[in-house]
């Protein structure tokens, strides 16, 4: 199996190869940022962990679904 080079690619499966990074990108940045300013208290399990896990896109939307222990006095720092 040979692989394609990317400028050879049509350009709707270009776009959606450069869409996927972007928002894994978004991803990343934003799990790295909350955990940057979210207490210690505030996250499920270890937090250096979490910084590790949430490299990739599939273990920063994790923590943004799941690492984050919700409280009423503290308002969501991605919530705008």
């Amino acid at each position: 199996m040979t692989r394609t080079p990317f400028s050879q690619r049509p350009p709707r499966e270009r776009a959606e190869i450069v869409g996927f990074i972007a928002v894994s990108v978004v991803a990343v940045a934003l799990a790295q940022n909350d955990l940057r300013r979210r207490p210690t208290g505030q996250i499920r399990g270890n937090k250096n962990l979490w910084r590790l896990v949430s490299l990739n896109a599939l273990g920063a939307l994790a923590y943004l679904c799941f690492g984050r222990v919700r409280t009423s006095e503290s308002p969501d720092p991605l919530s705008g």
